[in-house]
């Protein structure tokens, strides 16, 4: 489920969330992780940011508020078949594709410690990408 109408925060935008929002964002990730997990296999280490290498960048918004980023998603161009990303989403999120800029510029809002932000996932014992979610946010810069 791809979105188009609606469009990724700025960092900015990103940066004016209050703890509430922080909150709520958090919740919605760790539902989102559950219905992820009937999909893949998320590793339960972090590994180095993916920012090299042949990857797409999405961000997981709330439809209630879409300024509040609930995962960002990468994903290796080379893994298929497809995900059933609107079964894994729900109504209450929606999948975004970013660029490679916005997505570092996103993750350093959100995560400015420069290392281990991803965790990977698998399908078919095989690492398929990587999530980062927003309960593993500890602040705002």
């Amino acid at each position: 489920m791809l979105a188009t109408s609606t469009r990724p925060p700025t960092p900015e935008e990103v940066r004016k969330l209050d703890l509430t929002d922080i909150a709520i964002a958090a919740g919605l990730a760790d539902t989102l992780r559950d219905r992820l997990r009937h999909h893949v296999t998320i590793d339960p280490f972090t590994v180095t940011d993916p920012f090299d290498g042949d990857h797409s960048y999405s961000v997981v918004l709330d439809r209630e508020k879409p300024d509040r980023v609930v995962a960002m998603i990468v994903n290796k161009k080379d893994s298929l078949p497809r995900m059933p990303w609107s079964t894994m989403l729900g109504e209450g999120l929606e999948k975004v594709a970013i660029s490679t800029e916005e997505a570092k510029a996103l993750k350093h809002e959100m995560m400015p410690k420069e290392t281990n932000n991803f965790y990977p996932y698998r399908r078919n014992s095989r690492v398929a990408g990587f999530f980062m979610f927003a309960f593993q946010v500890c602040g705002q810069r």
